[in-house]
């Protein structure tokens, strides 16, 4: 037995390929804006977490180069020994203080952020209790931690509760949720959560990637969105969507942080998030704050595109957030939606299993603030052109 038998057994990728429907690992040319250039060809992207349209802010483009000319292109270190540099530590008391969390601390990706935090705090006499529908960042946490591992069904409370009351009160138990589900675009049922968890004496961790700079009259996320910021134990963010850059975070209580800090292994064991990173989401959050305009014009783009779907006759799913699915169902159908959605200039993505259950793929579309109405315009009528082809519409 060769251990790389599966591999060159593997040949749905190039079957794919061969048949004009491979969706995956596209190269972009050139991005200016929600314009992007494939092959040549300019089309409109509606599948980016670019939020709050900050990617070319001219103030974080300015911030990133004046990073490079300062402190080179790379730390060459991890935050534990060499890697440290002075913006990492401004950047965890700006992040703890927008927040309002005693502390912070950053990691160099979104991915690393959540197998620190769950694998360092989650041990043999602990549980984690996680949504069905959570990010596949928290499943490998929870397959990295000796911790037990509870499933309940997708923002379920009377599934959720049902889980908590078979817990012995001897065990350490932390829910973690997606406050923002990524491709369904629904909210995790924090008003209902809350309360279990002080019930049964459960930390709360909130993975907010999706909901940061978006929900909250402030942009703090799905915690202020509910106004239950102090009932969240843990809140985890990225870097890679409203903030434009690359990275994760988390904040809570300092001796929590403080604890995370000195055993998250993909914190002490990774090369630190680069000086361009780190400056380009202090300039972020610094536009964030300044420009609230912006999280309103975003809103103002997701009513109306996600009415628009619904009159056009398209399932729009659960969605509550830019992030708006149009549900297909059948695997073959989806792609054949986003091969004739390519054709007419709209650079989308396909989802299917495992990121959704079986028999639920779907076209995931996503918006930003800078999307024009003009761009809209162009989106619903390829969509509307496509989904009748597709007899996926009347």
């Amino acid at each position: 037995m060769d251990i790389f038998d599966k591999c060159y057994e593997f040949s749905r990728a190039e079957e794919v390929m061969a048949a004009g429907l491979y969706p995956y690992f596209t190269p972009i040319s050139e991005a200016r804006g929600n314009r992007v250039k494939v092959n040549g060809r300019e089309m409109i992207l509606i599948g980016s977490n670019n939020y709050l349209g900050l990617i070319d802010h001219p103030r974080v483009m300015q911030a990133a180069k004046e990073a490079i000319d300062r402190y080179g292109v790379a730390t060459c270190g991890s935050r534990f020994l060499t890697g440290t540099i002075d913006l990492h530590e401004i950047l965890e008391e700006r992040l703890a203080r927008f927040m309002n969390k005693e502390a912070a601390v950053t990691f160099s990706t979104g991915y690393q952020t959540n197998l620190g935090i769950i694998s360092s705090l989650a041990g043999k006499d602990d549980v984690v209790i996680t949504d069905r529908m959570n990010h596949a960042s928290i499943i490998d946490a929870c397959r990295l931690s000796k911790a037990d591992v509870k499933k309940f069904k997708h923002n379920d409370l009377q599934d959720l509760e049902r889980v908590l009351s078979e817990i012995p009160d001897n065990k350490g138990k932390l829910i973690v949720v997606d406050g923002v589900f990524s491709m369904e675009g629904d909210i995790a049922n924090l008003p209902g959560i809350v309360p279990l968890a002080r019930k049964y004496k459960a930390r709360l961790m909130v993975d907010d990637a999706h909901g940061l700079g978006v929900l909250g009259q402030h942009g703090r996320g799905t915690a202020e969105h509910f106004g239950l910021e102090d009932e969240v134990d843990l809140i985890m963010g990225t870097f890679s969507k409203s903030f434009v850059s690359i990275g994760g975070f988390v904040v809570g209580k300092k001796k929590v942080v403080s604890y995370i800090k000195h055993h998250a292994r993909s914190l002490i064991f990774s090369a630190a998030a680069t000086p361009a990173s780190v400056a380009a989401v202090l300039a972020a959050l610094e536009v964030i704050e300044a420009e609230p305009e912006r999280r309103e014009r975003l809103w103002q783009v997701t009513n109306f595109m996600r009415e628009s779907f619904q009159k056009l006759g398209f399932n729009t799913g659960p969605s509550q957030t830019p992030i708006i699915p149009i549900m297909i169902g059948d695997d073959e159908k989806c792609f054949a939606m986003w091969k004739t959605l390519r054709d007419e200039g709209i650079f989308t993505t396909p989802v299917i299993h495992p990121a959704v259950p079986h028999g639920q793929a779907l076209i995931r579309t996503s918006y930003s603030a800078n999307h024009t109405d003009e761009e809209l315009r162009l989106i619903l009528t390829a969509f509307e052109k496509c989904g009748r082809a597709l007899a996926i519409i009347p």
